[in-house]
């Protein structure tokens, strides 16, 4: 299971937009689990937020050749570039706050916002992360144009560039979308247009920000004073943007996909019937709930549907409270007929603390387990700290094993337990587990 991540600490970058030519500040912000990519417009009275998700998508806005975000009177241009860099790393939530209506186009590719967020460092959260899998072929077309995407484990783009142009020959790229190629084969590559596009739209207003260096322009003897950093740099740069359009629906997609001349326009309507399809999916298969979510009390059978452990290993009786995430507490009745008091001090029978110590990780075993953010794992006694035996545990007692929640990462977790007679602690310790996937039990 992947989990889902943000960055370490705050990022700012400026500089131009592409379209707009305003100098724009960026600041990018670490964000709780189930954030989402969020922008905000530090600018506007009231800091109005827009967040990255289809709702939000604005095509036909007064600026082509973008993707913008919108809510109501609120856009930001240009999103793309920042939006694929995300992906890339794998960042899911994010403050994005900047100081005008377009993120600054920078040096034309992603590759400064990847390199700014990569020094930084990103970070695992506890929350699991949801990806959109393509579960039938989809496909659009337009004017020449189109998009097929097909079921698969991994994001492939294969993707084919033609134009009719005497200096921009065909280029064909295919490439498995992981974060160590799109840093090196996807990010550096820099938008382009044709020459007699770039005067079109600087004779409209546009690309008031954009300048040989972070635009290739092609003309009819190539490129115009510049240079390629990539062999088809330009279908490269196509990719970098049919990610960052995917990653407007707020989530990585899985599937094979296979475009032809393909642009923003063509991804947008893609992105429209990835989510219908996604939706028709939910509809017939609702996301399975763990039957022992949102209970506070277990009695054996359910807990041996939770824990893997068998007598005489199962410690736990009952569960009789659960906070969720945060508190548990069990009940473990001793009897003269455990098999431990066979051999531990058989003349005066004394439960072994070491067993105290696995029925306090046992109780917090259920808690973890019980929480939607670990479905699918087994929670492994890793360690144990802070240990402390005050007096014996005799035949006659009844232990409460209360648990607290210390702190839950994506792969451990640490708990505080306390093993109680009568309200009164016999036995302390602080208890440390490692998260495996349920395949490690067989």
């Amino acid at each position: 299971m992947d989990y889902q991540r943000t960055i370490k600490k705050d990022v700012t970058l400026e500089g131009c937009g592409l379209h707009t030519g305003n100098h724009i500040l960026v600041c990018l912000k670490p964000a709780e689990t189930n954030t989402g990519i969020v922008f905000v417009r530090s600018d506007l009275p009231d800091r109005p937020q827009v967040k990255a998700c289809f709702e939000n998508v604005i095509l036909n806005t007064e600026i082509p050749r973008c993707t913008s975000l919108g809510r109501g009177s609120v856009i930001i241009h240009t999103v793309e570039h920042l939006m694929s860099a995300l992906c890339g790393l794998g960042v899911d939530n994010l403050i994005v706050e900047l100081n005008g209506n377009e993120l600054p186009g920078l040096d034309g590719s992603a590759y400064d916002y990847y390199q700014a967020i990569e020094k930084v460092g990103v970070v695992d959260q506890s929350a699991p992360r949801s990806v959109i899998d393509i579960k039938e072929p989809i496909s659009v077309s337009q004017n020449g144009a189109s998009i097929v995407i097909v079921p698969d484990s991994q994001l492939k783009i294969s993707y084919a560039l033609s134009y009719d142009h005497p200096s921009l020959r065909s280029q064909f790229v295919h490439v498995t979308v992981t974060r160590e190629n799109f840093a090196k084969e996807i990010a550096p590559c820099r938008t382009f247009c044709l020459e007699e596009e770039a005067r079109k739209l600087q004779a409209s207003g546009l690309g008031k920000g954009a300048n040989y260096d972070n635009t290739l322009v092609v003309g009819h003897e190539g490129i115009i004073r510049n240079e390629m950093r990539i062999p088809d740099e330009l279908a490269r740069h196509k990719i970098l943007d049919f990610i960052g359009d995917m990653y407007c629906l707020g989530k990585p997609i899985r599937g094979h996909v296979f475009a032809i001349r393909s642009g923003h326009q063509l991804n947008i309507e893609l992105l429209k019937l990835i989510l219908k399809q996604k939706e028709a999916y939910e509809k017939k298969s609702p996301t399975p709930r763990s039957p022992w979510q949102g209970q506070a009390e277990y009695n054996i059978q359910q807990i041996m549907e939770i824990l893997p452990h068998r007598y005489p290993f199962l410690l736990v009786d009952r569960i009789v409270e659960i906070e969720k995430d945060k508190r548990a507490v069990g009940i473990k009745n001793i009897t003269i007929n455990e098999e431990f008091f066979k051999g531990h001090f058989p003349m005066r029978p004394v439960m072994p603390g070491v067993l105290i110590v696995e029925a306090l990780a046992q109780v917090g075993g259920v808690l973890v387990m019980t929480s939607a953010l670990h479905q699918g794992k087994v929670a492994l006694f890793m360690a144990a700290d802070k240990v402390k035996f005050r007096k014996l545990v005799q035949p006659g007692d009844q232990l409460a094993l209360e648990v607290t929640m210390i702190r839950d990462r994506s792969r451990t977790a640490h708990l505080y337990g306390q093993a109680k007679v009568n309200g009164e602690v016999y036995t302390e310790a602080e208890i440390a587990f490692s998260y495996v996937d349920a395949s490690f039990l067989g």
